[in-house]
């Protein structure tokens, strides 16, 4: 029986990241492989597209209803969807109150403890990752998620959260086992996008795994809750989640400790590539139209 490999999706809130994932993932699940998708994001999106559904119950509002969590049975919070992918939401506080990383920790403990683990290839948690606070780190923090993928595009906002998902990683490396695997850039159509990922990755000391391109195909699919793997299995799109997903599965043991960049670092990388000359040149270019109006 092969080792368990224990991945974690991190990426900017709206950078497509849940989508990329469960992508990823239903490929790896046609592969063969056994899966387990661990939803760290209090919105509790990161399963929808392999359930079919709005939203998950999540452990945290189950056990809540239930009194405990030592309440709770495995089959309460568990849900089988696509190609037989095991699927569980950890949930969140309301907005302002308390910490999403307890609820992850709860919820990890939970499925450790009542033998979710058992009969899994890939453990999977999709952790937003705007900021790397001391609850979204949680994955980290606790040595769970040993292989990191980032998933970033060309946007200036997206690199930024890039680097300093590498910072927390980079912080935890040393104590635990958790390593970076790489960058994934979700397309964006923005100047220069690969060129960027790629620099990003280089400087960063990891590789860019994988460019998956911009496809509305992708929005058809979400709009009926599916991934593009099961809505249009033979289209172009479902090959390149296949071909990531390939990518990963053969990354195993190559991930790295990561050497984040400062933000002077990171706009001298915008300004190589032309990219904050554009953008001054685009304001001086709208103040100039607006005063000749």
């Amino acid at each position: 029986m092969s080792a368990l490999r224990q991945i974690a999706f991190y990426g900017k809130g709206g950078i497509g990241k849940s989508t990329t994932s469960q992508n990823t993932l239903a490929a790896l699940a046609q592969m063969g492989h056994r899966i387990l998708i661990v939803g760290c994001d209090p919105k509790a999106d990161s399963t929808r597209l392999i359930l079919h559904a709005k939203a998950q119950d999540t452990i945290l509002s189950l056990a809540a209803a239930a009194g405990s969590v030592e309440d709770l049975e495995i089959e309460d919070v568990m849900k089988i969807g696509f190609a037989d992918i095991r699927c569980v939401e950890s949930g969140g506080p309301e907005p302002g109150v308390g910490c999403a990383g307890r609820g992850v920790i709860t919820s990890i403990n939970f499925l450790e403890e009542n033998g979710a683990y058992e009969d899994i290839d890939y453990v999977s948690y999709d952790v937003l990752g705007d900021v790397v606070c001391g609850g979204f780190a949680m994955p980290i923090r606790e040595n769970k998620a040993q292989e990191i993928y980032i998933v970033m595009s060309g946007e200036m906002m997206a690199m930024y959260a890039a680097n300093n998902i590498a910072k927390g990683i980079l912080k935890y490396a040393n104590s635990g086992g958790v390593r970076l695997g790489g960058l994934i850039c979700n397309e964006r159509k923005t100047d220069k996008e690969l060129e960027l990922a790629e620099n990003l990755a280089q400087k960063l000391g990891t590789q860019l795994i994988y460019f998956v391109p911009r496809d509305n195909i992708v929005q058809h699919a979400e709009l009926r809750r599916m991934s593009v793997i099961e809505y249009a299995p033979e289209s172009v799109q479902a090959g390149h989640y296949r071909a990531l997903a390939e990518r990963i599965h053969n990354n195993a043991g190559k991930g790295v400790i990561p050497s984040p960049i400062s933000m002077d670092e990171l706009e001298d990388m915008l300004m190589e590539h032309g990219i904050m000359q554009s953008i001054d040149e685009t304001k001086v270019g709208l103040t100039a139209a607006e005063l000749a109006a």
